[in-house]
């Protein structure tokens, strides 16, 4: 239950304010609150609070495996209650709404689509594509309280075969579509998100959290929630002291949250070389950073700065992919954590942005309901900071708190593309690079010679790519696009008319 005559909802990683009084006549009131990283089962209130039953940490992978992530040895199967503040249901991810109405189907004229919702959020926009070797004409019809009175709001016409994205900022409760023509191959596919208000510094809670600059005075290393029923997690620990003099040490956490120091050499030993750290994982050029998943799709992603290369550094490579909740993947890569769901449910080709962090993360994992991260520069914030757990003999340090916590790093940014100065052959199109999930958008093309930039966006993360827009380019001028903060796709590609030296950078901020 939330205040008044309103309950909680979770549906698709989201919290949702659902009306007491919903009915088929009355279907107003259904509001997304934010997003969430947490695998729920269950939740309910008590004593003012809402508590959530989540799964948090699996022995068996199931078919969330991939090379990335290294070969773990299987932690013990644990989960725990997520105890949150009512007021705080409404503070986590920014909201993002997507799905389709209308999938390359088709469709005759006068059909009708399933209402849409469209209540409560800010930055609307509606993808149209079709097969059709003729003009199409749909409108747009308006339910604006939820009381099933629908009202005609505006007409659209596609060219043969085309594409066209329209802003539907408009208020109502419910969207529907009417087709007055046959369509052919119909895709209505909808992009929603909320203005990602948060800062770009991150909050006191990760105050101790090593920045890439920090030289001395560091502490990180492998972790691991423990099998065989032995209820603690373990940690391979490397000290730089502030000298530049490394140690390394054997550390323990069980259920009171004490992090002990151990003599078990050997136990050491096993652990770094069960959890090892895979190298490899990404290749960073001067465009962006790219990954190449199992079955050899490649994918760019932005990097938030120069100092994030994750194959190397003081304490060593900092992990990229980790299974933090059931079934459901950290992606740690330039600075920014991302959100990779199972092979089954997507798996690469849906990844989103979290937060961007700028910090030297060495290890993460989940253990009793928790999230676990080693990289801490041992000074006196990180001392005074309670979510750090200090070691008994000082040396060592990890950070303990919400994997929703995540958020409040800040707002995802990054710069980046496919090309930069890259020699592109006539036709060919570039691996595609992350747009979803970042809040302002702009782009900047150049060539060495005359050529059109086709810009070809993937509207579901599925592949299903389109046109968006050609750009002329002459040799020497720079063409510079600022996408619509209504627009949101999942992927963004670029084509050359030309051979030519292309770039093609973005940057989200």
């Amino acid at each position: 239950g939330l205040e008044g005559r309103k309950f909680l909802m979770t549906m698709h990683g989201a919290f949702w304010e659902f009306p007491q009084d919903f009915s088929a006549g009355t279907t107003g009131g259904i509001r997304p609150l934010s997003n969430y990283l947490k695998v729920v089962g269950d939740f309910c209130e008590w004593q003012d609070m809402i508590v959530l039953g989540c799964d948090d940490t699996a022995r068996n992978e199931f078919l969330n495996t991939r090379k990335a992530k290294g070969k773990i040895a299987a932690p013990q199967s644990q989960s725990n209650l997520w105890f949150v503040e009512k007021d705080r249901i409404d503070g986590f991810g920014p909201v993002i709404g997507r799905g389709a109405v209308w999938l390359r189907d088709e469709v005759s004229r006068g059909e009708v689509s399933d209402p849409y919702l469209i209540h409560g959020y800010d930055r609307k926009g509606l993808h149209l594509h079709h097969a059709s070797d003729k003009v199409v004409s749909i409108s747009i019809e308006v339910d604006p309280d939820g009381s099933g009175n629908w009202r005609s709001f505006r007409t659209l016409t596609v060219a043969p075969g085309g594409y066209r994205w329209e802003p539907v900022n408009f208020p109502g409760v419910w969207l529907r579509l009417r087709a007055n023509t046959d369509i052919e191959g119909a895709t209505a596919f909808f992009n929603f998100a909320n203005a990602d208000n948060r800062p770009d510094e991150a909050a006191p809670v990760f105050n101790g959290l090593a920045t890439p600059e920090a030289t001395r005075s560091l502490n990180g290393g492998i972790i691991r929630a423990r099998g065989e029923n032995t209820r603690s997690l373990h940690f391979a620990s490397i000290t730089l002291n502030g000298s530049g003099e490394r140690i390394e040490g054997y550390y323990e956490m069980n259920g009171d949250m004490k992090l002990r120091r151990v003599d078990a050499p050997d136990t050491r030993k096993w652990l770094v070389n069960n959890a090892a750290i895979p190298a490899g994982v990404l290749v960073e050029d001067q465009a962006s950073i790219l990954f190449v998943d199992d079955s050899g799709n490649r994918f760019r992603l932005p990097r938030s700065g120069d100092a994030h290369n994750t194959a190397s550094g003081p304490l060593g490579p900092q992990r990229v992919d980790r299974e933090v909740s059931t079934e459901r993947d950290l992606f740690n890569c330039g600075g920014t954590f991302f959100e990779l769901p199972a092979e089954n449910a997507g798996g690469f080709s849906k990844v989103r942005p979290v937060a961007t962090h700028n910090r030297r993360i060495i290890d993460y994992c989940s253990y009793r309901g928790l999230l676990v991260m080693s990289g801490i520069e041992m000074t006196e914030e990180a001392h005074a900071n309670p979510h750090i757990i200090k070691s008994d003999d000082g040396h060592a340090g990890l950070w303990v708190g919400a994997v929703d916590d995540l958020w409040q790093f800040g707002k995802p940014r990054g710069k980046g593309g496919p090309w930069m100065a890259s020699r592109v052959q006539e036709g060919e199109i570039s691996d595609p690079y992350l747009m979803t999930g970042y809040d302002r958008k702009s782009m900047v093309l150049t060539s060495d010679s005359e050529t059109t930039i086709t810009v070809q966006v993937d509207l579901d993360g599925s592949g299903h790519w389109v046109d968006y827009r050609d750009f002329s380019v002459t040799r020497g001028a720079v063409a510079t696009h600022r996408f619509d903060d209504s627009f949101h796709a999942y992927w963004i590609r670029f084509k050359s008319s030309r051979s030519a030296t292309v770039t093609a950078q973005l940057n989200y901020n």
